[in-house]
């Protein structure tokens, strides 16, 4: 059976807006990104993106530390994320993918974030999505 897998990501979105600048304002290579938005017609509302992922662990997973981790990355920007986000009307997001074994010997992970992580997201307006899957139908 699949172990318990794991990711977290930092996204900023929006309407009608193209990734690269915030890439450019940034100075962050992000992982993904939607152009969607910034291709599309003002008549019609349409989403751009701009994520930075972490990589997917598996196994033993400390949510703790994945999120703390990527929160180091993008902390050190706080004030340019606040610039575009105003500029543009981004809606900046943490998102927690967690991906649960149904094998009954592997562990559960604790899911919470710590000071560092919650006082960041406060500080720039950020809202928390975890998503929760099963690793295969029971």
């Amino acid at each position: 059976m699949a172990s318990n897998k794991a990711r977290a990501y930092f996204t900023l979105a929006g309407y009608h807006f193209n990734p690269d600048q915030i890439t450019q304002h940034l100075g962050i290579q992000p992982t993904s990104v939607d152009a969607s938005g910034a291709r599309s017609d003002l008549s019609k509302p349409v989403l751009s993106s701009w994520e930075l992922s972490t990589e997917t662990v598996t196994g033993d997973i400390d949510v703790y530390k994945l999120t703390d981790d990527l929160i180091k990355k993008i902390e050190p920007v706080k004030d340019k994320i606040l610039e575009i986000c105003k500029s543009h009307n981004l809606s900046p997001r943490i998102d927690l993918v967690l991906v649960l074994s149904v094998d009954k010997t592997e562990s559960v992970p604790d899911v919470g974030f710590g000071a560092r992580t919650i006082r960041f997201l406060a500080n720039i307006g950020a809202f928390i999505n975890v998503d929760y899957q099963l690793s295969e139908r029971i």
